[in-house]
């Protein structure tokens, strides 16, 4: 797969955020379009939201593939975000960590992201473990 595959097709988004210890800090997920691809500056997503009147805003994602695996059909819902979608193209998730743990009023606050490279379990539990 090339980066220019990507373009127009749907994905759901998985980004779990990680302090400096190691420790979840948050989790959060979006789902939308790929409109542009760039090998350096990243994949940009146009998000989608349940509610019309929210307005769409891209995401980028470092234009890396390893984090990027076909989906299930099926359809995918996150009420906390508003994010619906139904048959999307590809499942997407990444490891954010924070690199720093004090900045000073107005210094950037740097983060490393580390593509998940294993394949997303959808719907799977300990009763269930191949939906």
């Amino acid at each position: 797969m090339q980066l220019e595959d990507l373009l127009q097709k749907t994905c759901v988004i998985g980004v779990s955020y990680f302090d400096t210890q190691g420790e979840l800090m948050k989790q959060n997920q979006c789902a939308g379009q790929v409109v542009k691809v760039d090998a350096e500056n990243g994949i940009s997503i146009a998000l989608r939201h349940s509610d019309p009147a929210v307005a769409a805003a891209d995401f980028i994602v470092p234009p890396n593939l390893e984090a990027w695996f076909k989906a299930p059909a099926g359809r995918y819902r996150h009420a906390p975000s508003g994010m619906d979608m139904e048959n999307p193209d590809y499942l997407v998730t990444w490891n954010v960590f924070r690199t720093q743990d004090h900045t000073l009023d107005g210094q950037h606050t740097w983060w490393e992201w580390v593509p998940n490279t294993e394949r997303p379990q959808v719907g799977a539990s300990a009763d269930n473990p191949h939906p």
